[in-house]
């Protein structure tokens, strides 16, 4: 006769408890099986982890309506690992390769070579950056001349970010294109609309160089494109230029103007890896002069009478003070050979020991003429980028102003510069055979004893005069103009 089963409350056998819905279900790891309960043949002091016994993967207790629910997930026993691999990633796809050296603790932002206007531009682009990589926000773009210190920032910036485990993409703009290009080739590894959906929607995006690609119709589309749509959505991005705004295309101008989203930040100081101004090399004419220095200027000519050789000598004196701390304009006037030129040189020579070369000499015709060139689609350098380099160079030097062409288009230039560094008050020398020939609304400015030293040289000319031929140096000093 068969003993009653006696019955729990659950309808069970007694002893027998109902199987749970939230007990781990079998784990498949690289094509093995793995329960989710521990083995009973081994100790968990056998295993380094207790919670996944060495499997590296865990599921979740959850019900079966959960999301997660069949799903596995690392065991926090490979935190360290699954950050280094993302990490990896990260880095590969950022196409940082050759610029992991460059981060914020390597830029120097204060240089002691420049001036204080160069080195307050660099500081300030330096924080700009830094608030950038700690709270990418909005969009940041960087103008300045070539080697200006802009590359660096940006892959700091970008180093930075991934340093966070941020995804980032940075690209100078003529390789992003090459790429963009290469995609349609039936070798490549991923397709066009891949690649292109990848940058344009990246989290953070960094375009370096933006300007320096061929500027074809086909260009300009995929850049407007790309930008057209980080603008839309507001996608945190980086632009280094050394281009101005209004010589872009119309429309990317005008995001880019875009107060509300694009941070702008001009950087003054001259390339880095010259040491100087990179437009001294082919425009100031400094080098010439050397020998023009103020030890070298003959102030005790013989062939002076009284006042001349008084008044040559506060002149004098007026340069030197002036070469050791320019401030405002010197104008210096007389007529051709008087010293005029030479006294110009010496304070140009004076001061290029001090600002690391940010000092240009010119003739005024020579000067039209570089500008002239600058349209030349042969020209390596566009108008707008020399423009800006004379105009705010730290201290200009325009020898023989009023000899140049008298067209409306070289007195127009002239004005533009010369107004513009009357208006922002930086240093400037001007040598003139006659204050008569210079435009009026120059002449105006000349005038203006506020900002202007005027000083008319009575002396004649040194050249083939009693004092130059009993010079003893006259082969190598005393060639005064």
């Amino acid at each position: 006769m068969n003993t009653p089963t006696s019955l729990s409350a659950n309808g069970l056998p007694a002893g027998r408890k109902r199987k749970s819905n939230h007990e781990p279900k079998p784990i498949v790891v690289e094509g093995r099986t793995v329960s989710g309960k521990a083995s009973r043949s081994l100790s968990p002091t056998e295993h380094n982890c207790s919670i996944c016994k060495d499997i590296g993967f865990v599921a979740r207790d959850v019900p079966r309506t959960h999301p997660d629910f069949g799903k596995v997930h690392p065991c926090v026993c490979r935190a360290d690992d699954v950050a280094a691999r993302r990490l990896r990633r990260l880095h590969r796809m950022s196409n940082m390769e050759g610029l992991e050296a460059l981060s914020f603790e390597n830029f120097i932002p204060e240089p002691g070579h420049l001036s204080p206007d160069q080195s307050q531009s660099l500081k300030n682009a330096y924080q700009s950056c830094h608030y950038f990589a700690e709270d990418p926000q909005g969009w940041l773009l960087l103008t300045g001349t070539y080697g200006c210190g802009k590359t660096h920032l940006a892959a700091s910036i970008a180093n930075s970010l991934l340093a966070g485990g941020k995804s980032v993409i940075f690209q100078t703009v003529p390789d992003l294109l090459d790429h963009l290009r290469s995609t349609f080739g039936p070798t490549s590894e991923i397709s066009y609309d891949e690649f292109f959906e990848q940058v344009q929607n990246t989290p953070i995006l960094i375009l370096d160089d933006f300007g320096a690609h061929s500027s074809s119709q086909w260009a300009n589309e995929k850049l407007f494109q790309i930008l057209n749509h980080r603008y839309n959505t507001e996608l945190p991005t980086v632009i280094t230029t050394n281009l101005r705004l209004d010589t872009l295309e119309p429309r990317l101008r005008s995001r880019l103007s875009d107060v509300q989203l694009v941070t702008q930040v001009l950087i003054s100081a001259p390339d880095f890896r010259s040491g100087s101004n990179p437009m001294q090399q082919d425009l100031s004419t400094l080098a010439f002069h050397g020998e023009h220095q103020f030890d070298t200027f003959n102030v005790e000519r013989g062939d002076l009478i009284g006042d001349e050789r008084v008044g040559l000598k506060k002149i004098v004196r007026t340069c030197v003070e002036y070469a050791k701390k320019p401030d405002g304009w010197l104008v210096l006037s007389g007529t051709y050979g008087c010293g005029k030129t030479h006294l110009a040189a010496a304070i140009a020579n004076h001061q290029s020991k001090t600002l690391m070369g940010d000092v240009m000499f010119i003739v005024v015709p020579d000067l039209l003429d570089h500008l002239r060139a600058a349209f030349s689609p042969n020209s390596n350098t566009s108008y707008d980028l020399r423009f800006d380099q004379i105009k705010n160079t730290q201290l200009l030097v325009l020898d023989d102003l009023g000899t140049e062409s008298a067209t409306p288009w070289a007195r127009e230039k002239l004005f533009q510069l010369l107004n513009y560094r009357y208006t922002a008050m930086l240093p400037t020398v001007i040598t003139t055979s006659s204050i008569d020939d210079i435009e009026p609304r120059l002449l105006t400015r000349i005038l203006d004893v506020s900002r202007c030293k005027l000083c008319h040289i009575k002396a004649t000319s040194y050249r083939g005069s009693h004092s130059q031929q009993k010079s003893t140096g006259r082969n190598s000093k005393g060639r005064d103009r």
